[in-house]
């Protein structure tokens, strides 16, 4: 007979994931195994089997969790009516405020892809698309000359993205430059170059 969800169901299956999420940080996914996502969560590597069928479907738990959420961030920010430059200011506070809050899904959403199967990695690629959508849609009402060359227009939003995405390789929570500043200085660099 089958097992039943159980009213704990929901919550075990996050124990698992964010054990899992924080060890294919550290080890990459490879580098981590069934048994130590079961030593990590404390639990049996049935019952992991009991949510997650593969070590595949964990990867996936992680990174659609992680993506789902900036891509709801994402459509939040265009529900208002901003000028292009706030726009993007107040994206890049967000997605930094987000990553801070998850780098271990962070950096394995960056890291893993190629790890999942390739339905799979369709559907993150779609997510991490429409957040992309979301800062095109901004650089075209910004910049007249790329406004109908969208293929000249995907360096630019890969570089924005590029200097928010990779900060959990370095920032400090501790040290004396907040997240907020952060995306603000990835914002003016963007927008304007280097401080003159």
């Amino acid at each position: 007979m089958a097992r039943g969800r159980g009213l704990d169901f929901d919550e075990r299956r996050e124990r698992i994931v964010a054990a899992a999420a924080l060890l294919f940080a550290k080890n990459g996914f490879l580098g981590a195994s069934l048994a130590d996502i079961s030593a990590s969560c404390g639990m049996s590597k049935g019952l992991i089997y009991h949510h997650f069928p593969t070590k595949e479907d964990i990867l996936f738990a992680i990174m659609w969790g992680h993506v789902s959420n900036l891509v709801d961030l994402a459509k939040s920010i265009t529900t208002r009516d901003w000028l292009a430059d706030e726009a993007l200011r107040w994206f890049a506070r967000c997605l930094m405020e987000a990553y801070s809050l998850a780098p271990a899904r962070q950096k394995v959403l960056l890291n893993e892809i190629d790890n999942l199967p390739p339905e799979k990695r369709g559907v993150i690629v779609q997510a991490q698309r429409e957040v992309m959508e979301v800062a095109d849609k901004y650089v075209v009402r910004l910049s007249h000359a790329l406004r109908d060359a969208p293929k000249q227009r995907v360096p630019y939003v890969m570089m924005f993205f590029g200097m928010l995405n990779w900060t959990h390789t370095w920032f400090d929570k501790s040290g004396t430059v907040s997240i907020k500043k952060v995306a603000d200085i990835a914002t003016d660099m963007f927008l304007k170059g280097l401080p003159k």
